[in-house]
């Protein structure tokens, strides 16, 4: 096969391509640097970012002598939760705490029928009510199953296969499988303790990105959220660039204890926001809140009447009862805290035996930031007796070294021992 381009980024896109279509096989051998970059007019340092971005995306892997070999695409996508029969303790899967979880129950209610109105009056009065504060004037009001679904059918309303997307780096998995599975070019946008960082969004802006994917709040896995100057140094940012669509993923809304600070520029653009009921409700629960433009809402009614048609009204009359009731309300609101107070104290008992953690941090999961490649920590874990993830499985282009620890269920003593286990295993 003929690989083609002038830059990284095309070379990485000429390699791909031919390894999705089968003409580059597992098990093939790329040419080197030096040979490549001669056939193709272009510096070594070119075809090298091409390389070790193919390296990061699991595409190919450095041989040494053998060279650059391909791996092939993989056989299936990593996605988020527990394996079932697992011995192991399981901080791998990205679950609430289900004791943290309120009771989902339906009241006898009458049957809808075809024609009605999709969002239930119940349903758009308590989604407004979250929303309204931090949209502009005159939004639309969606539902969606899940965030990930949201996420899907906004990018398909929104781009064409090809199209290239900002996305922070390291990404969501559901995110990234919705991107891999559309065919859309992910643009990485590094992450720091305050989410995308300004001048790499920049670079993916200038780059040709035509959208932008965004956590505002406990972003997976690091657990970054935006502060107000970073919210607002993005927000400006984007102002430039009024042709780029906006997709905010606000997913740990109802449990967040950070405040949320709007990326969106007020200029008309396409945009939604996204708040999830899964964290707070149950991962069962297939319910987004979803705001956007009168466009952006006109596109996914469509895209909705030719598939599901609606969210089920019996799945938003469960999500109602529960926060429309102030004892469950209340249940919601004290799981965020302790979410909050499981993380932190296992950030302390870390940091006390020399394992900072970044700050701050939010959500369901730990970040443990690792020099270099997690398998080590990985499998050394397992044989004490705890499943986590490597991070490597997040990284979009820079390899996302680390371990996601899901410690929302995790009790004093246990956090005691894990602390101990990730103290002995970081020092492999």
């Amino acid at each position: 096969m003929k690989i083609t381009g002038s830059s990284a980024e095309a070379i990485f896109d000429s390699i791909r391509e031919g390894i999705g279509s089968g003409h580059l096989a597992a098990g093939s051998v790329l040419p080197p640097v030096r040979d490549l970059a001669d056939q193709l007019g272009v510096n070594r340092n070119t075809v090298a970012a091409a390389y070790k971005r193919l390296d990061a995306a699991g595409l190919a892997s450095t041989a040494g002598r053998r060279g650059t070999v391909v791996r092939g695409l993989p056989a299936t996508m990593a996605r988020e939760g527990s394996v079932p029969g697992l011995a192991l303790q399981d901080l791998a899967g990205g679950n609430p705490d289900p004791r943290c979880l309120p009771s989902l129950r339906v009241a006898a209610v009458a049957s809808r029928l075809y024609g009605v109105e999709t969002v239930d009056p119940r349903m758009q009065r308590l989604a407004r009510a979250s929303l309204d504060a931090d949209c502009p004037p005159g939004y639309a009001l969606e539902l969606t199953h899940g965030a990930v679904d949201g996420i899907e059918r906004l990018l398909s309303a929104w781009l064409l296969p090809g199209d290239r997307i900002a996305v922070e780096d390291p990404c969501f998995l559901g995110s990234l499988n919705v991107l891999g599975a559309a065919g859309h070019a992910p643009l990485p946008v590094a992450v720091d303790a305050h989410g995308m960082q300004v001048e790499s969004l920049r670079q993916a802006l200038d780059a040709g990105a035509r959208a932008v994917l965004l956590t505002p709040r406990a972003h997976n896995p690091t657990g970054a959220s935006l502060d107000a100057k970073r919210a607002r140094a993005l927000r400006q940012l984007l102002a430039g660039y009024p042709q780029v669509a906006v997709l905010i993923d606000d997913h740990y809304a109802l449990l967040s204890q950070q405040a949320y600070h709007s990326v969106l520029p007020m200029d008309g653009r396409r945009w939604a926001l996204l708040r999830s009921l899964s964290k707070a409700l149950g991962p069962d629960l297939r319910v987004a809140w979803l705001a956007c433009d009168g466009q952006t809402a006109a596109r996914l009614r469509l895209r909705l009447a030719a598939g599901t048609g609606w969210v089920s009204h019996l799945l938003q009359d469960a999500a109602s009862s529960v926060l429309e009731s102030a004892q469950q309300r209340a249940k919601v609101a004290a799981a965020g805290e302790r979410y909050q107070q499981r993380l932190q104290g296992l950030q302390a008992l870390l940091q006390a035996r020399g394992l900072p953690t970044p700050l701050p941090m939010e959500g369901l999961n730990l970040w443990l930031p690792l020099p270099a490649d997690s398998t080590p920590q990985v499998l050394a874990l397992a044989a004490r007796g705890w499943h986590v993830r490597g991070g490597e499985v997040f990284a979009v282009s820079a390899p996302a070294h680390g371990l996601r620890i899901t410690c929302a269920a995790l009790g004093p003593q246990q956090q005691r021992r894990l602390a101990d286990d990730l103290a002995a295993v970081c020092c492999l």
